[in-house]
């Protein structure tokens, strides 16, 4: 029995708390030891989110490159085929070209010709790569090549009702560039309508599609559009010299193409700068603009009476 007036009391049980520490990835979680089933959860449930955010962080940084190489495989070598209202700043443009139309026309040089504002319809560019030597000058467009055919079958169908006419330009191997044909404005006139400050050739006046002639043989350098000139031919004759033809209405030649005197390169409109169907007619000592000579002078030359 305890002494008298001295009691014990009681010691109230200590509950201490162990703290675990979960980690995850580098960060610490504290967790109370009581309810621990629930604590492994929440830790579970962590790491699961951070693993979850981790591969949804690494997926969006991978999308850029993903589409990097979907453009990539775009913008891979392809062959582009021209369409009316087309020019080469406009194409490099919506195919992405790198470099631009200059290396778009340097890819595409001898498809194209010495003129890079000459492109018709139905040519086929390289896109990506540089066109083979082999196949440039082959392109054309299917109107073409399909009236150069009728055109070479009319001449030939009609070669048996060429009399005077036929041994004249035989003798000489040139011809008019149209027949029947009269000459509304003359060589070098002057006016502030040409850039040059006078007119470079000589305008036939014929109605839209009167069909024109090449007046010497030789080959096509270009054939397309041509700014001011409309629709225009550029024939590189047998002696060197070139025959221009502009605001044509329809094409019958193809650049690359051989022509033969009298063959039928176009027909006559009225595209292009102008106020009127006609025939613009130049001889140029080179194909580019400003090396022009009288083309009647020239075509008297050959022995073409011309007027």
């Amino acid at each position: 029995m305890p002494a008298k007036g001295k009691h014990r009391r009681p010691k109230p049980q200590r509950f201490t708390r162990t703290i675990a520490v979960a980690g995850t990835g580098g960060a610490a979680l504290a967790l109370p030891l009581i309810g621990a089933t629930g604590a492994h959860a929440s830790t579970a449930q962590s790491v699961s989110q951070s693993v979850s955010q981790s591969v949804s962080e690494k997926t969006v940084q991978s999308l850029p490159a993903a589409e990097k190489k979907s453009a990539a495989n775009k913008a891979g070598a392809r062959t582009y085929s021209v369409r009316a209202g087309d020019y080469l700043a406009k194409i490099a443009d919506e195919q992405h070209v790198a470099g631009g139309w200059k290396k778009l026309y340097s890819d595409n040089r001898r498809a194209v010709g010495d003129d890079p504002s000459l492109i018709h319809p139905g040519l086929k560019l390289s896109i990506g790569k540089k066109a083979p030597a082999s196949t440039a000058k082959s392109s054309s467009s299917p109107s073409s090549s399909s009236a150069s055919k009728t055109s070479a079958s009319s001449n030939s169908s009609n070669s048996s009702n060429k009399t005077t006419a036929t041994q004249a330009s035989d003798s000489t191997g040139f011809t008019l560039p149209v027949t029947g044909a009269t000459i509304g404005t003359g060589y070098h006139v002057a006016g502030s309508m040409w850039s040059s400050g006078y007119h470079t050739g000589v305008d036939f006046v014929v109605p839209t599609g009167t069909s024109l002639k090449a007046v010497g043989a030789g080959t096509v350098v270009s054939a397309g559009w041509g700014g001011a000139y409309g629709n225009q031919v550029v024939i590189k004759l047998a002696d060197g010299y070139y025959a221009q033809y502009g605001h044509l209405s329809q094409l019958s030649v193809s650049a690359g193409q051989t022509v033969t005197e009298g063959q039928q390169i176009g027909l006559s409109g009225a595209t292009g700068n102008v106020t009127g169907p006609h025939l613009h007619f130049e001889i140029r000592t080179t194909p580019d603009y400003g090396s022009d000579v009288d083309p009647v002078a020239y075509l008297r030359s050959k022995g073409v009476a011309v007027g």
